[in-house]
């Protein structure tokens, strides 16, 4: 029987058997115990499934990590220490030294570092496109040496909407996959894999915790991408990996199951950022109301956007969902439930007035962070991409008067009255 994605939410990844806990139990352990060398060699061999070690993999994070995968209907998941951490890992799996990748300009500050700055540290280059290039400049784009194409499904905080068609028909058309993070609509109101991507990203740390009580990411496999017909780009899948005698993941665990495979046995193997069973605990059970938070959130945030449009002291006003806006039309073809709860506005009179009206509002609190239950508000230039150029921040739609209002679950009424005082100046 095919489920709904509510139902997903709250009954995926867990079946307990006859006495088995209802809730998804905490294995808060670090090993398990084995009664011969053999049976664990088998394991660190990669030749049987099963638990040895925590930083590999532990019951309580691949049931959530299961129900992910279900809610994106993918074929494998695995989460990680933080949604950095998840876009760091899914790159790092397929491009290394001397390799290039792709990516649209309009994201995350700190995804956009990443991508800029300390992977082409470890040898990988990244050239950035505006998501509504041409199709010329998005082909100009792409090198021999290229190995993937990653943008955001809603770009942080500029809210442009991937076309993910487009951008994936152009990746494939290379034989590279499609990487896409999804963590601001989540796949409540969006599923890429849908659409042509073939990874999906989260900061699970955002609208899946959804209550800022637990830092995490996870990476999804759409299972779709066939490795095996593009051997020679992406050897660490389809050759032998000498440091597990030689085991070819694409062979070994299929279609479905190999980069997910890879992922876990090489890179957490080495770098260790995995999430612990108490934060995927936690996350888990901001899963179970996902699916009625996210419509909460999406009518809150069109609703605080429509006030904003119409108030004189609003220079402009960014919401996928509201009409009119740029993104509009793209978010009627992929977000058609509504788009999320961020909602972007510039204050008249520039940056000053912005932060004056920002010190103003009482309950939206000034906070490092998005997606939340509880209605924040960030100025991003000045903090999470203050790193960047003027140039830069351009290019990914920040400008010095952005602020970013992310709208939680309260009376919509409510965060408008708040807001209309403080750019009243009360």
């Amino acid at each position: 029987m095919s489920e709904t994605i509510g139902t997903t939410c709250v009954q995926g990844g867990w079946r307990p058997g006859d006495g088995d806990p209802r809730q998804v139990p905490i294995y808060q352990n670090t090993t398990w115990k084995y009664g011969t060398s053999e049976a664990m060699g088998r394991l660190f061999d990669l030749e049987d499934s099963g638990y040895f070690y925590t930083r590999l993999a532990n019951p309580t994070c691949d049931a959530v990590a299961a129900k992910i995968a279900e809610l994106e209907g993918g074929t494998a998941a695995m989460l990680t220490s933080s949604g950095q951490a998840a876009n760091f890992l899914a790159v790092l799996n397929l491009a290394g030294a001397g390799d290039h990748i792709v990516s649209s300009a309009s994201i995350y500050g700190g995804t956009y570092n990443l991508l800029a700055h300390t992977l082409r540290r470890m040898g990988v280059e990244c050239t950035f496109v505006d998501p509504d290039c041409t199709d010329e400049d998005l082909e100009a784009a792409f090198r021999p040496n290229t190995k993937l194409v990653f943008g955001e499904a809603i770009a942080n905080p500029a809210l442009t909407v991937l076309d993910i068609e487009r951008f994936a028909v152009a990746a494939h058309a290379h034989g590279v996959p499609l990487i896409v993070d999804n963590t601001f609509p989540t796949p409540v109101l969006c599923r890429p894999l849908e659409w042509g991507a073939d990874i999906v990203t989260h900061s699970t740390t955002k609208y899946m915790d959804g209550h800022g009580a637990t830092v995490g990411g996870v990476i999804v496999d759409g299972g779709c991408f066939d490795w095996q017909a593009h051997a020679d780009r992406f050897p660490g899948l389809t050759e032998p990996d000498e440091s597990y005698h030689g085991v070819v993941y694409a062979e070994r665990f299929g279609q479905g199951g190999a980069f997910i495979t890879k992922a876990t046995a090489q890179l957490m193997r080495d770098l260790g950022c995995c999430q612990s069973p108490q934060n995927a605990f936690l996350l888990n059970m901001g899963l179970e109301s996902l699916h009625l938070r996210m419509a909460r959130h999406a009518a809150n945030g069109l609703a605080v956007a429509e006030f904003l449009r119409d108030h004189p002291r609003v220079a402009w006003v960014r919401h996928p969902s509201l009409p009119g806006d740029a993104e509009y039309g793209r978010a009627a073809k992929y977000l058609p439930d509504g788009s999320c709860g961020v909602v972007s506005f510039g204050v008249a009179g520039g940056r000053e007035a912005a932060e004056a009206v920002m010190a103003r509002l009482r309950l939206a609190q000034i906070a490092t962070h998005v997606a939340d239950a509880r209605t924040c508000v960030l100025h991003p230039a000045a903090s999470t991409h203050r790193q960047m150029t003027d140039e830069e921040l351009a290019a990914a739609g920040i400008g010095p008067d952005l602020v970013r209002l992310s709208c939680g679950i309260e009376d919509a009424a409510d965060l408008i009255a708040d807001l209309d005082q403080a750019l009243a100046g009360e």
